[in-house]
Formats: C-alpha cells, sequence, structure tokens
C-alpha cells in the first residue's frame, strides 16, 4: 500500500516514472480540455508573435509611364540662360527625368515597340551627352535637352491613353 502510495505521488506531483509525459487523468474528457487548451495556447503565441520581416531591399520599380511624363511636363514652363550660371538645376532635372521617362517607356507593359520614337529621340540625346553631366557640357547640349523634351511632350500629347 506505501508503494502505491508513494507511485500515486510521484505522478501528481510530476516526479517519477513518465514525468516527461503530459499526466493523464481517470476523465477523458478533461484530457482533451487540457489539450485543447494548449493547442489554443500555441495559436494564440503564434498569432502573436512578431512576424520576420523581410531584411531585403526591393529595387525600384520604374515609375509608371504617366507620372514619368507629368514629372517631365512640370519642367515645360521653366527655363535658363546658357552662360548666366542658371542652368545647373533646369538642365539636370530635365535630364534625369528623360532618364526616368525612358526607363518606364522601356518597362511598360505595351513594349518598347509602342514608344518607338521618343525611345529613339532619348537614345540620341544620351549618346550625344554622354556620361558627362557637368552644368558646362549640358549648357552645350541646351537645345538637344529642351528639343527632347518638347519633341517627347508632343508625342505623347498625340498618346493621351499612354498618360491618363
Amino acid at each position: 500500500m506505501a508503494a502505491a502510495l508513494v507511485s500515486c505521488t510521484q505522478a501528481s506531483s510530476g516526479g517519477g516514472p513518465g514525468a516527461d509525459v503530459p499526466g493523464t487523468s481517470a476523465e477523458p474528457a478533461a484530457d482533451r480540455a487540457r489539450g485543447a487548451e494548449s493547442a489554443g495556447d500555441a495559436d494564440r503565441a503564434g498569432q502573436e508573435a512578431p512576424t520576420r520581416e523581410d531584411t531585403a531591399v526591393p529595387s525600384p520599380e520604374p515609375a509608371l509611364v504617366r507620372d514619368a511624363f507629368a514629372t517631365l511636363q512640370a519642367t515645360l514652363g521653366e527655363t535658363c540662360t546658357p552662360g548666366a550660371g542658371d542652368c545647373a538645376y533646369f538642365l539636370g532635372r530635365v535630364t534625369q527625368e528623360l532618364t526616368e521617362l525612358d526607363e518606364s517607356m522601356r518597362a511598360d507593359s505595351k513594349g518598347p515597340g509602342h514608344f518607338a520614337k521618343p525611345l529613339a529621340d532619348m537614345k540620341a540625346l544620351f549618346a550625344t551627352l554622354g556620361e558627362d553631366r557637368t552644368e558646362a557640357h549640358l549648357e552645350k547640349h541646351f537645345s538637344a535637352i529642351v528639343g527632347t523634351r518638347d519633341g517627347i511632350n508632343t508625342w505623347m500629347q498625340d498618346h493621351p491613353d499612354d498618360y491618363r
């Protein structure tokens, strides 16, 4: 009888054989309730656990053609006077806007063939400019930069489905 008492005491206190196995009772309903409670705790813990965010920096997609064109259009009312020292910002901005529009047109679902004329005009301009984006170099090609911008504006006006 003492052995039975020790055995019962160890099982209820968590010691003895099978201590690492979850306790069972004579009542199956109590066991199911404990199992459901444990499962619920696990589900809540999974829901409350912070989600691990992707640390990779996504590469930016080119702007939509309409968005890139809108920022280029914003330069239409602007100009500068070559040699007056006020062209660095303006010509740099127009050149940057043309570069972004070029990227957008190439990435557009209509394909670069749809934008053949403006892409050809920008390609010719970029070949003329090369990598030099200094104010003096851009001023030297003022007419080509502004002419390309204006030509693309005219082309886009004839293709409203591309920017509306």
